[in-house]
């Protein structure tokens, strides 16, 4: 079971808000974790999928009057996770202990959060996503058969766009990076002002001369802003580790303007650069990261990845490291 301290207390996108209806059920696994999601009308609920009474897991039950009814026996839990009815002695009272095993879940940016200890923070702030301003379009989930640090690494490097990500996010014939200061601050990392020429920068296809800055909150969440003058674009990239060496990456696109521009189209253009860096992210060795600085050679330009492995080091992060 992977039981990183860190990860415990951290909050992790476990799916999209918009995919869970009220009175459905979703299965998932979260940290080798199997969760059942379900919606009342109170809210969201992640809980673990196992019905404390015969082991059976809940996420193969209904959801009847705002309780989550296991499919075995008929017991119902509450919202609070407490059974509250038993058929087969219906009119004696559930023991206390008769009780689910209930998660933190909340949401935002459209996405389900869920922490399986006790949150140490709020989710992850995403100054794009609470901006009315902004359109915004969600992206993903994409599997990446590898953990979570090396996945938000990737994200975090620039000097690999005119590359991997040739004639969309960058010009092998203009693979300069200028240099810049990546800091750790008390809420995070932030690199401000780094400057990349981009032949297609957001799935429009105008080109343009774009600036960085970038923002990690959270040990498996990052952030950027990228302007072109008055144009804003933003994402929010957020893993949740599945299982050893497979992740998910979700993807929260924030813009303030091309509104005339088709979201599926937008959201394409998202699916064809994370293919882009599906392999390359997979195809890394060690396939842990490496938080020993000596361990692999550093550039200039990968002041961010630097003060990455520095930041993670000081926060105990287990997972994913080495």
């Amino acid at each position: 079971m992977m039981n990183d301290p860190v990860l415990m207390d951290e909050w992790l996108a476990a799916g999209w808000s918009s995919a869970l209806r009220a009175g459905e059920l979703k299965a998932l696994r979260i940290l080798e974790r199997e969760i059942v999601l379900w919606r009342s009308s109170s809210g969201i609920h992640a809980w673990e999928d196992l019905c404390v009474h015969r082991g059976t897991r809940l996420s193969l039950g209904q959801v009847k009057d705002d309780c989550l009814v296991c499919p075995y026996h008929s017991w119902e839990y509450d919202v609070s996770g407490q059974c509250v009815r038993i058929p087969a002695q219906a009119t004696l009272a559930p023991p206390l202990k008769a009780r689910a095993n209930v998660f933190h879940a909340c949401e935002k940016y459209g996405l389900i959060w869920v922490c399986l200890g006790t949150p140490r923070s709020e989710v992850p702030g995403f100054a794009a996503g609470d901006d009315d301003t902004y359109r915004k379009i969600l992206a993903g989930p994409y599997l990446f058969r590898a953990n979570g640090p090396r996945v938000i690494e990737n994200f975090l490097d620039v000097a690999h766009l005119p590359f991997v990500h040739g004639g969309l996010l960058g010009d092998p014939k203009m693979p300069e990076i200028d240099d810049y200061e990546a800091e750790i601050t008390p809420d995070g990392i932030v690199a401000r002002d780094i400057k990349v020429w981009q032949p297609n920068p957001d799935g429009t296809g105008c080109p343009a001369q774009v600036l960085y800055t970038y923002y990690v909150n959270a040990p498996l969440t990052a952030s950027f802003a990228k302007a072109q003058g008055e144009q804003q674009f933003s994402m929010l990239c957020t893993v949740t580790p599945v299982a050893p060496s497979e992740s998910r990456s979700w993807l929260v696109l924030a813009l303030n303007y091309a509104h005339e521009v088709d979201e599926q189209e937008l959201r394409s253009f998202q699916d064809r650069v994370s293919n882009q860096d599906i392999p390359i992210v997979e195809s890394q060795r060690p396939e842990l990261l490496p938080l020993d600085l000596q361990a692999e050679l550093h550039v200039r330009s990968d002041r961010m990845a630097i003060a990455y492995r520095r930041w993670l080091k000081e926060r105990g992060l287990r997972y994913g490291t080495a």
